[in-house]
């Protein structure tokens, strides 16, 4: 039950460092979670979001579950995605999360997700986006598992 965060940008800040530690010690094995951090591009934009594309599917595995983050995709609950990534992992499936640079990704990128997800209909900073990822995959592993985290 492998979860990778892919995301475009720079190294995490302290807080955020600190805030993603909190939630990835309460993580219970099998479920690990990894973070690779692409660089973004130094272009601006269709040329940079053309270029960290590229990136960002050099890294795909071809028999990922693929959830690509974007305020255009679906607004989902908690129990909705911890259901959506048990199916992944209950099919074998390692879950690869997308997090785009500023300029987005491109369609490309969008086709291969198995799962567009958008946080809300706000747009937040990278780095609260991967603090706010690190709790919901914390809390998805609590629902999964019965356990009294989230209340319904």
């Amino acid at each position: 039950m492998t979860v990778r965060i892919l995301a475009i940008g720079k190294k995490h800040e302290n807080w955020v460092t600190d805030g993603i530690a909190r939630y990835e010690k309460r993580l219970r094995k099998p479920f690990d979670v990894s973070w690779q951090l692409l660089p973004h591009s130094s272009r601006e934009g269709d040329a940079a979001r053309a270029e960290e594309s590229e990136r960002i599917l050099a890294k795909l595995d071809r028999g990922a579950f693929v959830i690509l983050l974007d305020e255009r995709g679906r607004n989902i609950d908690s129990p909705a995605l911890a259901a959506t990534m048990q199916g992944a992992f209950d099919a074998g499936r390692a879950v690869v999360v997308i997090i785009g640079g500023a300029y987005g990704v491109e369609d490309r990128v969008r086709d291969r997700a198995d799962f567009v997800w958008s946080l809300s209909k706000l747009v937040f900073p990278h780095q609260l986006v991967r603090l706010i990822l690190a709790e919901q995959l914390y809390r998805a592993q609590e629902i999964a598992g019965n356990r009294p985290y989230h209340h319904t």
